[in-house]
């Protein structure tokens, strides 16, 4: 029998089902992704990428967008990712999805999860260079994925082990994005308790853009 790393890569709605199951509040619009999970090593592309969105996102949300940040391991020098470029846009009320929603799905980027305190949006399938998640200004959705950026920029050998976790999982759930997905948890619920010490020990804190 074929272990979950090679689920038939059309089960959408296999799919669909366990989204749903571990995501119980989350609202999906539209089909589940069903690219490839592919790993790459690290490209300074990456930032040039991040900010040619990061202007258009701000020409299209003007004063509405409080901060535009680069996030996820595209965001770490060194550290290898799948190649789309992780946005965060915090703005003052997530509930208030008129004042931003329109201005992201105009960029190409529909609208793929609602869920409390995130939206999530992404190019349709073959396409995505880029992917954007909005939330809401000081909370810890914000602050999560900011100091874990941070914390594995100024930690090398735990992105090099993050690095490593992340290929090893590729090849083992190359069609099971959630797999994947899930195979990392551990280690960043982990990786977040050690930032939240070294935050106290070092006074970080939020960044300014």
């Amino acid at each position: 029998m074929n272990g979950p790393g090679h689920r038939d890569p059309q089960g959408v709605g296999d799919l669909e089902e366990r989204l749903r199951a571990a995501h119980p509040q989350a609202e999906f619009i539209g089909p589940p992704s069903l690219d490839p999970v592919v790993i790459v090593g690290y490209s300074p592309e990456w930032p040039e990428v991040f900010a040619a969105w990061q202007e258009r996102v701000r020409a299209a949300l003007g004063v509405v967008a409080l901060r535009v940040d680069h996030i996820g391991s595209t965001a770490v020098p060194g550290l290898a990712a799948k190649p789309v470029v992780d946005v965060q846009v915090s703005v003052v009320d997530i509930a208030d999805e008129p004042s931003y929603l329109p201005a992201v799905e105009a960029l190409g980027l529909p609208l793929r999860v609602r869920e409390p305190g995130h939206r999530y949006f992404r190019a349709p399938r073959g396409r995505r260079v880029v992917q954007v998640h909005v939330c809401e200004a000081g909370s810890a959705w914000e602050r999560d994925h900011l100091l874990f950026r941070d914390f594995l920029r100024a930690h090398r050998e735990v992105a090099a082990r993050y690095g490593d976790l992340k290929r090893e999982l590729a090849a083992r759930h190359r069609h099971d994005r959630l797999g994947y997905t899930e195979g990392k948890s551990a280690f960043i619920v982990a990786v977040l308790a050690d930032a939240e010490r070294w935050a106290e020990r070092t006074g970080w804190s939020v960044p300014t853009e």
